[in-house]
């Protein structure tokens, strides 16, 4: 199977917040981000179906980070992958 990835991850680990209806809040963990998305890692992730839409934010940055819409493109027993949505 090709990789058909249009942006390169990078490893990368920190705390972010993701919410969503079916659990409420919670903290989770980043493991790889790209220009057009994140993986997440938390248990709870696993509810969620493709298609669905959370909002996330980075969590421990000097300044308050931004709030970001994110569709669930994938997920697994693991967590999820978040491609992000643009802001009209």
């Amino acid at each position: 199977m090709a990789n058909q990835r249009q942006f390169p991850r990078t490893p990368m680990k920190c705390r972010i917040k993701i919410s969503h209806p079916s659990f409420g809040e919670l903290i989770a963990q980043t493991r790889d981000l790209s220009d057009g998305g994140v993986y997440v890692r938390h248990p709870d992730l696993t509810v969620l179906t493709v298609g669905a839409v959370v909002r996330g934010q980075v969590q421990d940055l000097p300044i308050e980070a931004p709030i970001l819409d994110m569709e669930v493109m994938r997920v697994d027993a693991e967590g999820a992958g978040f491609r992000f949505l643009a802001r009209d």
